[in-house]
């Protein structure tokens, strides 16, 4: 397929650094196409994990993901894998197996906490810090509890939600790095929910329910509800600027949080449950869960999402012949003029 060209072709292997309209030039083994057209957001298929899994916890971001626990077809799992924006690898084992546990922080400097066996009455209070290699014992959480949520950094760690014996539970702790201490309940006890933000800026949504509540560091208010209610869901981003992805049991629909209300983000490739979710609102990683089949149907599939001119890759593209990148430089998307315009 011919490519027609009504700007500057430049095969001089240099960055135009104020690209005109239809320029076409070569950069570092990349064709690179300028053009004022927006991009819409999507997801793009990423790299599987080695076991399929649901209600497992994750971390860090889209290029260094962490995935710890969760639970396939023999029970709760130890695993931990880490994702490089390509591919996921083994990382060091959890010190106790659980599912439905809650996770935060980065690849390298993880967090997770609470979680359970699947039965209700084994709920765990257990603590673990991961430094990307090992994790090691932290300070336990004050109430046993899984299907929580969790947010923030290992130093500065925040949780909320959850359920014991299958009951509610609104409580919410702060992690320093060593310890947790009390901080304001959830004014809607939830389970099942999603976390994302920091310790002084949580954001926590669904469970069962439409609601948004935003934490100060202090105490929980009312943001503005969800499109659709939702449990099981996934979370990303912060406070101002979040991510909710999946819920139920194949959900597929994700929105976009601006810091007061909700509005429609591309949907999920897959619909999953009980998935697992970490990044950003713009470039967000979604990992394993369950299909429309219910939890014996599992899934090691990964989604990344990539927002108006994210980056993205020509080996996920059937038309690709050659690396690309979708990027901004100066008022102009760049994308690869042999996968992106259809050449093969």
């Amino acid at each position: 397929m011919p490519i027609y060209v009504n700007g500057t072709l430049n095969f001089g292997d240099n960055t135009e650094a104020t690209p005109a309209e239809g320029d076409i030039w070569y950069d570092d083994g990349k064709f690179y196409f300028g053009t004022s057209q927006t991009f819409p957001s999507a997801w793009f298929a990423g790299g599987n994990m080695g076991t399929a899994k649901w209600r497992a916890a994750a971390a860090g971001t889209q290029v260094a993901g962490l995935c710890m626990g969760g639970a396939d077809g023999s029970g709760s799992l130890e695993d931990t894998e880490e994702y490089d924006g390509t591919s996921w690898s083994g990382g060091g084992d959890l010190i106790t197996d659980r599912q439905a546990l809650a996770g935060c922080g980065t690849q390298s400097a993880g967090l997770c906490m609470g979680g359970g066996t699947g039965t209700g009455g084994q709920e765990m209070n257990d603590t673990e810090e991961y430094d990307g290699s090992a994790w090691s014992s932290g300070g336990d959480i004050a109430t046993a509890r899984d299907l929580l949520a969790g947010c923030g950094s290992q130093s500065a760690g925040l949780c909320m939600g959850g359920a014991w014996y299958g009951m509610n539970r609104a409580h919410t702790e702060e992690y320093d790095g060593t310890s947790w201490s009390a901080g304001g309940w959830l004014y809607n006890a939830a389970k099942a929910l999603g976390g994302c933000g920091t310790v002084l800026a949580g954001l926590a949504m669904g469970g069962e329910a439409d609601v948004t509540q935003e934490y100060d560091g202090t105490s929980w208010s009312t943001g503005g509800n969800l499109l659709s209610g939702r449990e099981g869901n996934a979370a990303a981003g912060t406070q101002s600027a979040g991510l909710c992805m999946g819920g139920t049991s194949d959900e597929s629909s994700t929105e976009l949080y601006n810091g007061t209300s909700w509005s429609a983000g591309s949907d999920l490739l897959i619909g999953r449950g009980s998935s697992s979710g970490c990044g950003s609102q713009s470039t967000a990683l979604c990992m394993g869960g369950y299909t429309s089949g219910g939890p014996d149907l599992r899934t090691y599939t990964t989604e990344e999402y990539r927002e108006d001119l994210g980056l993205r890759e020509s080996n996920r593209n059937p038309h690709s012949n050659s690396e690309g990148d979708i990027a901004t430089r100066a008022s102009y998307g760049l994308f690869n003029a042999s996968s992106d315009l259809g050449e093969e």
